[in-house]
């Protein structure tokens, strides 16, 4: 068991990443709860299911990185677990399947119907294991790349709020659309902000978009779609009345994410690309506590 804690550790830290799946999860059930009800809290069974599911999804996601990147990693970064040893591609693959099963009697003990959603999101995450076949030709392409890729999230956070919408409602309610085009472009924001570093941290055979892009475009595609995600936040808002709080919260954070990617573009010290990942983690955060806890909150003391 230690070699699995220390696994997690590297590379799925709980601790870190457990948090923000939380507010993930939880966020996409309140959304859809505030949509098509007055009042009230939604059910503790959805915010269970979607946050176990959402859990083993970015376990899944981390799991087909390692078969993805294995020959590179060997290659290049032989410092991670997979090329030194710790754990095997066999025993990963093994647990992968066992997040599946798990997915699988979650959806069949809340709602059957929600099989035909996970069914999907499998579907979709098998083809991005398999670079949806055309791997060569979308390597050279980095941003189709990402975006492909990032199609995935709204995907997870669809099936998390079908935990609420499908199982009381039967239909998607209307405004969902706006939030899963924000969990787009903070899925995004998370992408690129992990992959921006000074050029002291930059590592042979990791194609960082600092290093693709340059610094000064790398930065400005960051602040691009976190302008993206923020606006579409804010249309999402606007079919649960939140709009004002929303924006003062994620405005301020932007501004913060403005003077954080200035201060980067001038600094040439190491590690100061680190701002920039730690600070995609505080928006994220932020944003996804503004369409749900939050607003609940408000309406309770309204």
């Amino acid at each position: 068991m230690r070699r699995w804690w220390v696994y997690q550790g590297e590379r799925y830290p709980l601790l870190r990443h457990g948090p923000l799946i939380l507010a993930f999860s939880f966020s996409a059930v309140a959304f859809s709860w505030m949509l098509r009800s007055p009042g009230g809290w939604p059910s503790p069974l959805s915010v269970g299911v979607a946050f176990a599911s959402c859990l083993i999804f970015f376990l899944q996601l981390r799991i087909a990185d390692e078969f993805k990147d294995d020959e590179e990693d060997a290659r290049y970064r032989p410092y991670r677990p997979v090329p030194r040893g710790l754990v095997t591609l066999r025993e990963l693959g093994g647990l992968f399947v066992l997040g599946g099963a798990l997915q699988l009697g979650l959806a069949l003990w809340l709602d059957t119907r929600l099989l035909v959603l996970l069914l999907v999101t499998w579907t979709y995450l098998a083809l991005m294991s398999k670079e949806f076949f055309v791997g060569e030709w979308l390597r050279g392409k980095h941003l189709l790349y990402m975006v492909t890729h990032m199609a995935i999230m709204p995907l997870i956070d669809f099936y998390a709020t079908s935990t609420d919408w499908l199982v009381f409602q039967g239909h998607p309610p209307s405004g969902l659309f706006w939030f899963l085009l924000a969990s787009l472009f903070n899925g995004m924001v998370i992408e690129i902000g992990r992959k921006i570093r000074s050029p002291q941290d930059e590592e042979e055979g990791v194609a960082t978009y600092s290093e693709v892009w340059g610094r000064r475009q790398a930065v400005g595609a960051w602040w691009l779609v976190l302008g993206l995600a923020l606006g579409c936040a804010c249309l999402a808002a606007r079919h649960i009345d939140f709009v004002p709080p929303l924006a003062i919260a994620l405005g301020t954070t932007f501004g913060a994410a403005v003077l954080i990617g200035v201060r980067f573009l001038r600094s040439q010290t190491p590690g100061s690309g680190k701002w920039i990942e730690n600070w995609s983690g505080v928006w994220t955060l932020v944003l996804y506590l503004s369409l749900g806890p939050a607003p609940l909150l408000w309406r309770e003391i309204r």
